[in-house]
């Protein structure tokens, strides 16, 4: 039976795309910031057995999309997905995507843990406000560091975490080849007149933490978080607008809300935020949202 374009269109918000060339679909099932459990991996892999073509393919945006599923087994896989693992089949529509978040929790040079944030993200924003209409598309990024693995600053809005330090410059020795200096990814740490530098290029990485053997830089026991608004690449692309501010984990989340709602009333029917902020201005946003 050949498959009808409302078929499709019934579909498509499901998180389910035409496969090209075939009357197949593909379906995104969706974690929180990318993250799954084994038992839930197993069960989207049986999924896949049971009602695609047994392949799956890892999105852009952390989803893991089931492949060559005929129309009919659409409902059955998405009963499936969510008795076996408590997740659903999603990512489309002009509304909040899937959140995006890197190992931050984990890595070595992560800040923040960014598995916890993007799952708050996640229920806060992806579910709790998934019936609010936007524009378009909105795309949140969470990144543990300033490597930006994730890329934050290409998102509608980006967060990255930042280490904040305190130097306490009666241990600096203001040795030959100091530590800080010789660590620093930024270049911007050196010696003047036998005490440690510190320029305005400081990313707040915090690769210097621990470094000194004399103790002259520890970190503070605050996490701080670095936000960009209006990021975007493809046709159009844009770096986000970073805010001359460091914001807390809660202005952050609450930050989000206040700029969707932002989008919702200034952007103009398929519009994303990059084009709106260039539009109406970035400091009518700021003035609205902070």
């Amino acid at each position: 039976m050949a498959i009808t374009t409302d078929q499709v269109t019934s579909v498509k918000a499901k998180g389910f795309l035409r496969n090209r060339g075939t009357d197949k679909f593909s379906g995104r099932v969706v974690g929180k910031g990318g993250v799954f459990t084994a038992e839930q991996l197993s069960a989207i892999a049986e999924c896949a057995r049971l009602y695609g073509d047994g392949t799956a393919i890892m999105t852009s945006r952390l989803c893991i999309e089931l492949t060559g599923i005929p129309f009919e087994n659409i409902e059955p896989a998405s009963a499936f997905i969510t008795e076996k693992t408590g997740l659903s089949f999603g990512g489309t529509g002009a509304k909040v995507r899937p959140i995006t978040a890197c190992k931050g929790t984990t890595c070595v040079f992560g800040n923040i843990d960014t598995r916890s944030l993007a799952a708050e993200i996640h229920d806060r924003y992806y579910v709790g406000m998934s019936d609010m209409k936007l524009p378009h598309k909105f795309k949140i990024g969470v990144g543990g560091c300033p490597n930006s693995c994730m890329k934050p600053s290409l998102n509608d809005f980006g967060i990255e975490g930042v280490r904040l330090v305190e130097y306490d410059m009666d241990k600096c020795r203001g040795c030959k080849v100091c530590q800080i200096a010789k660590a620093c990814p930024m270049k911007t740490c050196q010696v003047v007149d036998g005490k440690l530098s510190v320029g305005e290029e400081c990313s707040k990485c915090g690769v210097c933490v621990g470094k000194c053997p004399f103790g002259a830089v520890k970190p503070t026991a605050e996490s701080a978080y670095r936000v960009y608004v209006g990021g975007t690449w493809g046709k159009h692309t844009r770096m986000g607008t970073r805010l001359d501010r460091l914001f807390s984990r809660e202005e952050v989340l609450e930050l989000i809300g206040r700029t969707m709602e932002w989008f919702a009333a200034n952007g103009q029917p398929k519009e994303r935020l990059s084009a709106v902020l260039d539009r109406v201005g970035v400091d009518e946003y700021l003035k609205a949202v902070l």
